[in-house]
């Protein structure tokens, strides 16, 4: 059994590139909504995850925030309803790439429209209008959701009265983009990526979905943290006698160990699409400026996180986010949290991150 649900439509979804003819949209919830429907907490995911972002009644695995939404936990789901949306594009229920187009009977493959994190935060109207939620008391998100919950509530001022955004920010910054940049070169120069026609029975191109994964896994934790957690320890597998330069060192471990993971856990079109989404993200292109832009918002307030060590949303960003907001949003608190577990503190950092988002919770 599964906790994921699924919103059919039964109408055409209008996206900045193009329209989807009756797309899937899968979510997951925890949590009851309250008699006066306010309690909802709409949380966006980064570019991987999928909707099951904590355990459930129908599906006790382990959430990838697990430690953050529960009861008596700091997204406390005795009190608030909790709805988690797996992003349009992504290959985890909701319609992406890799799913048919009722118009052709065809995988969509690269046929699926461009991308923008705005269609990915439009995709929530449809499943709040399902739950009867005119207007969510949190929007939520982190890395690519926290770049989706500020386009959501710039898109839909009346629809939410807070904000909380984790290490993300109003745009990607040139690293970023060229990190990602060189992720997807690397899988659309795999063979076996076949211009977006691979098998997908046979997770495509396998080489370069690694490589990019391991490029990714590189990016999302700091050098600081490794050298304490694995400095130069050799690796314990059993050496590749066959490959002069195989893996010698812990670290070369933990990063093909999540490679080999993450290769048919994820489709390769779907993650170019999304990968694409950050990057074009641009929160000034909603008033021509992020100042204007910003004229747009109505929240009560807005909690804004980053990381010191994080350096794909350096702090710097988190700051200018912040007060660029601060303007037009009196009550907007700034945390600059000191771990060395770069990008993905959010995820691992419990210690920092529990205290922070149940402080404003």
């Amino acid at each position: 059994m599964s906790a994921r649900q699924l919103l059919q439509l039964d109408h055409d979804f209008v996206m900045k590139g193009g329209r989807l003819n009756r797309p899937a949209l899968a979510y997951e919830t925890w949590g009851t909504l309250n008699a006066r429907r306010d309690n909802c907490v709409l949380l966006f995911t980064g570019l991987s995850p999928s909707a099951h972002a904590a355990s459930h009644p129908l599906d006790p695995s382990a959430g990838w925030w697990e430690d953050m939404i529960g009861a008596d936990k700091p997204i406390d789901t005795q009190r608030y309803f909790v709805v988690c949306i797996n992003s349009l594009g992504s290959c985890f229920g909701s319609t992406g790439p890799a799913s048919i187009n009722p118009s052709t009977g065809k995988v969509y493959r690269l046929d699926f429209p461009v991308l923008t994190v705005e269609d990915i935060a439009n995709s929530a109207i449809p499943i709040l209008a399902h739950l009867d939620v005119e207007q969510v008391h949190t929007v939520v998100g982190a890395s690519m959701g926290g770049m989706t919950a500020l386009s959501f509530a710039l898109m839909h001022p009346e629809r939410c009265q807070r904000l909380v955004s984790i290490s993300s920010g109003s745009r990607s910054q040139p690293y970023a983009i060229a990190l990602r940049s060189l992720q997807r070169e690397i899988i659309r120069t795999d063979p076996l990526w076949n211009q977006g026609n691979y098998d997908l029975a046979q997770h495509g191109p396998v080489n370069g979905m690694r490589l990019a994964r391991k490029l990714g896994m590189i990016s999302y934790r700091s050098a600081e943290e490794w050298q304490i957690r694995f400095g130069r320890e050799r690796s314990s597998d059993t050496p590749d006698t066959d490959n002069l330069f195989g893996i010698n060192f812990e670290v070369e471990s933990y990063l093909q160990n999540h490679a080999e993971r993450f290769i048919g856990a994820f489709d390769a079109n779907c993650y170019l699409y999304l990968s694409r989404a950050m990057d074009l993200f641009d929160a000034a292109d909603h008033g021509g400026s992020l100042a204007a832009s910003f004229t747009h918002l109505s929240l009560r307030s807005a909690l804004v996180i980053g990381v010191s060590s994080d350096s794909l949303f350096p702090l710097q960003q988190q700051h200018e986010l912040a007060a660029a907001m601060k303007p037009h949003v009196e009550d907007t608190q700034m945390l600059a949290l000191d771990s060395i577990q770069g990008h993905d503190s959010f995820l691992v950092d419990m210690d920092q991150f529990r205290p922070a988002i149940a402080g404003f919770f």
